[in-house]
């Protein structure tokens, strides 16, 4: 007899467990296996485009609008709060800056709000409400207003060497307010005779064009002509370095210079300013007035050092009045230039808002305006 079949056999009750235990391992194995597995979701190469767009043209619509917004407030806090009283000036500057710090900070902790909420609705909300906003500052910046923010805006940025080029830049705006607006008409009628003649030099020296006849006006007012100081020609051209001839040379495609001739002459005196702006590092003032000086007495370059000075500033006190005033005269009559190639006409600087409104046009050569 098997007593595997024997009711109260031992050796049956160890099977039992074991084949329970087994068919419950199965159960857990199998119930494992049945389990449904989590799938994620794969962005498709253009929805990731798209979003990053989108996402670019919000963050550019925002940066203008800040900067402009912090342009506008910075000028406007510089004007009200100028000057080096603590408690009237420099406290409430400083506290002004702290409040701008806080409201950016208040406006972005609103705009990633605002931002979610939109991007429920439509994913295009947030980029087009940050683009109308730039263009709502885009709108102010062509005022007047925003114009004197912007200079102030300069001014505190610029420090010392910002507010001396302000300062003399005003003496260019006053020496164009002082022109007879009749003469100035007849001698811009007189450059057209030379117009591309002037232009071509420029063009191939990468000068601004109205600087150039500025400097055409400020020496002969477009009479070519031969003085008693020995100058030639629409420019005045006296003694130039051999090197700035070559120059002049190789973009006329000429072997010899004919100062007669006013295409040569416009050559050879775009070729020597920007000799002399070199040789002053780019500073438009004293480019000018070592263009005036020419090589006497060992050029502008050894008179500064002679002195000391290290700007127009500084330098003018030394000079007679002839070279001291020539870079403002030049560029005065190349604003004038610049006026009547936008306006069509010339300008007069004390009628409505026109002194404003030049300012913001801008001096030719020193900065372009707004």
């Amino acid at each position: 007899m098997d007593k595997t079949n024997l009711p109260n056999n031992p050796e049956a009750d160890d099977i039992k467990p074991k084949q329970r235990r087994k068919r419950t391992k199965v159960v857990r194995n199998a119930s494992a296996t049945n389990k449904p597995r989590k799938r994620t979701r794969r962005i498709q190469p253009s929805g990731l485009r798209r979003k990053i767009l989108l996402t670019s043209i919000e963050t550019f619509g925002l940066g203008i609008a800040a900067f402009c917004a912090i342009i506008m407030l910075l000028g406007y806090s510089a004007s009200r709060f100028s000057g080096t009283s603590f408690f009237v000036n420099l406290l409430p500057f400083a506290t002004g800056v702290l409040g701008l710090i806080l409201a950016v900070s208040l406006f972005l902790v609103g705009w990633w709000k605002l931002r979610k909420w939109l991007r429920l609705h439509s994913e295009f909300l947030a980029p087009a409400l940050s683009l109308t906003l730039a263009l709502l500052i885009s709108w102010l910046v062509t005022h007047d207003q925003f114009t004197l923010a912007y200079g102030n805006f300069r001014t505190l940025v610029g420090g010392k060497e910002e507010a001396g080029r302000v300062t003399i830049s005003h003496q260019v705006y006053a020496a164009y307010r002082r022109h007879d607006v009749t003469q100035l008409q007849k001698m811009v009628n007189r450059s057209q005779e030379y117009r591309q003649a002037i232009e071509d030099a420029a063009r191939s020296f990468n000068m601004d064009v109205n600087l150039l006849h500025g400097i055409a006006a400020t020496e002969s007012s477009f009479i070519p002509r031969d003085s008693s100081d020995g100058g030639k020609g629409l420019f005045q051209i006296t003694r130039v370095p051999e090197a700035v001839m070559a120059q002049a040379r190789k973009r006329l495609g000429s072997e010899k210079i004919a100062l007669e001739n006013s295409r040569h002459n416009a050559f050879v005196a775009a070729a020597t300013f920007k000799h002399y702006l070199a040789e002053m590092k780019g500073d438009l003032f004293l480019g000018l007035l070592a263009y005036n000086i020419g090589p006497a007495n060992g050029g502008l370059r050894f008179i500064m050092q002679q002195y000391g000075a290290a700007n127009f500033t500084t330098i003018q006190p030394y000079l007679q009045t002839l070279p001291r005033d020539y870079p403002i005269r030049v560029l005065s009559y190349s604003l004038a230039f610049r006026l009547w190639h936008k306006e069509g006409k010339l300008l007069a600087y004390e009628e409505g808002n026109n002194a404003i409104y030049i300012q913001r046009i801008g001096i030719p050569g020193l900065h372009t305006g707004l």
